[in-house]
């Protein structure tokens, strides 16, 4: 009697024992950590996971020849599933003529639009150090303030912009990312399209803690010259939710554009 008495107790400590403990955690993807650009960056880290979200905030200055051009951003990203990521981001453009270049034209200042982004990761492979992704970028472009309190158009044409995206560490600090894609551009105007085609090669030495040196080699191919811009950049991580990016942008084939420069403040909420 005793000792059917210690065994009951027993089979009922072990059961409560086991219905105390958490459920199995759910086993997370893999994702494998990839140097970002900053002048064109992802629309969410490759291999996200459910959950993970981040705000930029960008302010750059561009030499335009005889104008300057004061670009900033303000964009929301997050991922709604495993490896799917969504971005909105709301582009705006200051200028400011060049002395002695009053007679030459230039745009007007503008919120530049609304930018809705999607990417999905469909490849992590840790035994080749790649991931891979296919995401799709649709802008609306904003008439000018001008154009909107005249003729009280608010868009003036849409951008669409499907896009490729493979990255591979060659080594646990030196990082490669191909981003590529058409761009097809759309006037509500005069109902013309033109078409582009974008490839980014970028190649960063990142140092234990995130932070990193680059470059980011953004070219553009369409009817006209074709343009390439050169855009050293690095990247200071001054906690595990802040850090602060800085790049300059180098013209090698386009004679529109002079030296730039751009900064970004990455948060993780």
């Amino acid at each position: 009697m005793k000792n059917t008495l210690v065994i009951t107790l027993l089979l009922l400590l072990t059961f409560s024992v086991h219905a105390q403990q958490p459920k199995d955690t759910p086993v997370k993807p893999l994702k494998l950590s990839h140097a970002e650009p900053l002048y064109i960056d992802l629309i969410r880290d490759l291999g996200a996971r459910k959950g993970e979200k981040e705000i930029n905030v960008g302010f750059g200055v561009n030499d335009k020849k005889h104008y300057l051009s004061y670009n900033g951003f303000v964009e929301y990203e997050f991922a709604i599933a495993n490896r799917l990521g969504l971005e909105v981001e709301i582009p705006f453009e200051v200028n400011q003529r060049l002395s002695g270049k009053e007679s030459m034209s230039m745009p007007d200042n503008r919120v530049e639009g609304v930018k809705l982004a999607t990417q999905y990761t469909f490849w992590v492979s840790e035994k080749y150090q790649t991931s891979m992704a296919v995401g799709y970028i649709q802008e609306f472009e904003f008439s000018s303030l001008s154009d909107i309190d005249h003729k009280g158009s608010l868009f003036e044409g849409a951008l669409y912009n499907p896009i490729f995206i493979a990255a591979k560490r060659l080594t646990p600090h030196i990082h490669t990312l191909l981003y590529t894609g058409p761009v097809i551009e759309q006037s509500f105007k005069t109902n013309s399209w033109e078409t582009s085609a974008q490839v980014n090669a970028n190649l960063h030495y990142v140092f234990n803690g995130g932070n990193f040196v680059g470059l980011e080699t953004n070219m553009e191919f369409s009817d006209e010259k074709p343009s390439f811009v050169f855009r050293p950049q690095f990247k200071v991580q001054f906690s595990k939710k802040v850090s602060l990016g800085l790049l300059t942008g180098i013209p090698v084939a386009n004679h529109e554009h002079g030296i730039s420069g751009m900064g970004r403040l990455i948060w993780v909420p």
